[in-house]
């Protein structure tokens, strides 16, 4: 643990050089590369000084009460100190483990946000805009910015499908654990009887790749354009702006239509494509891991039942780790900090417990 620790210092203070450096400072590229490495070093390298110098405290204790000549109420009063100095190297160790875990290399980048309406018809399509409603909501409270990509809306509030990018400092370590089906239970307004339907939406939540992730060759592209229709303005039915991009090697297959532009419909779709080969580039080799997604919370199959809203009982279920909260209302409002957090303790749990093994 020290050598580790004693070469985060290490490189601490050489990013530190390097960030002062002019030729550095006038590379954006590289100065931005290494500014973030150094926002990430930073808390460990604070970390791993505190405890360092606990060690050192404790060690220099140990060495004055095993003195033979150490004064006895000396030697008690020592004793009591280093006594308090173990606990406090173990709650730093503790500290310290937490912010050594594995980091994912996705945390820090923007995302690609898709709901789509399944089981349950005009109900799904509103609980998918219910949806896309809490998790913009959230953002907002986290200083995001949402911007739709692409809407396939019901015409009476709902979506058959929904595309918006979220962008802002550590979006993806927030939401990286909403993908799956989420259920919701509730008496459409439509029920004359109040019966309670069941209805699901599937959630994907996919980071936004840089050109340097994914190349797309030209040539493995068929880029058809066609009239938008549906609620979209004057150039609805009028110009040829809706944009249907098929990737001929994956098959993916993705459409715009609500830019009045046909150039912005492409440059949206475009980077929804990336995404989504990103996604399946990076599931393929999860998946010939040896241990698959080791360290998940779930199994990150968007098919897997993660979640579910009981409006009448104002419940929600994260079936993944058991956690039941009876705060639907605050929710489906935004307030999802509770939740999130309650994830990410729990993935972290799981990558503690894989180091032990």
């Amino acid at each position: 643990m020290n050598t580790r620790l004693d070469n985060i210092l290490r490189r601490r203070e050489e990013i530190a050089v390097l960030l002062a450096d002019p030729d550095i400072t006038s590379d954006n590229k590289h100065y931005t590369a290494l500014s973030r490495e150094f926002s990430e070093i930073e808390p460990i390298a604070v970390e791993a000084r505190h405890y360092l110098g606990l060690q050192q405290l404790l060690a220099d204790n140990m060495e004055l009460i095993d003195e033979p000549d150490c004064d006895a109420e000396l030697k008690g009063i020592v004793e009591a100190e280093a006594h308090d100095l173990k606990r406090a190297i173990s709650d730093s160790d503790a500290r310290l483990s937490m912010l050594l875990l594995p980091k994912d290399p996705n945390d820090n980048r923007d995302i690609i946000l898709e709901i789509r309406a399944g089981t349950g018809g005009d109900e799904a399509a509103l609980f998918a805009a219910d949806l896309f409603r809490m998790y913009s909501r959230y953002a907002e409270t986290q200083g995001y910015k949402v911007d739709v990509l692409s809407a396939n809306d019901t015409g009476i509030g709902g979506y058959k499908e929904i595309i918006a990018q979220i962008s802002g400092n550590g979006v993806f370590s927030r939401f990286k654990f909403e993908s799956g089906a989420h259920r919701v239970q509730r008496v459409p307004e439509t029920e004359s009887s109040g019966r309670i339907h069941t209805s699901a939406c599937t959630v994907a939540i996919l980071p936004v790749a840089e050109e340097v992730d994914i190349h797309i060759c030209s040539e493995d592209l068929r880029i058809d354009v066609y009239r938008a229709s549906g609620a979209g303005g004057q150039h609805v039915n009028k110009t040829e702006s809706a944009v249907r991009i098929t990737h001929l090697p994956s098959g993916l297959v993705v459409t715009c239509q609500d830019q009045a532009s046909q150039h912005k419909n492409k440059a949206q779709a475009m980077k929804v494509l990336q995404a989504r080969l990103f996604d399946k580039e990076q599931s393929e080799v999860d998946a010939e891991r040896s241990e698959v997604r080791k360290g998940m919370v779930g199994s990150g199959d968007r098919s897997e039942r993660i979640r579910t809203y009981n409006f009448p009982q104002g419940r929600v279920t994260d079936h993944r780790i058991g956690l039941t909260l009876y705060k639907l209302e605050q929710i489906m409002g935004g307030d999802m900090g509770e939740l999130l957090d309650a994830l990410l303790t729990y993935h972290q749990a799981e990558l503690l417990a894989a180091q032990r093994d």
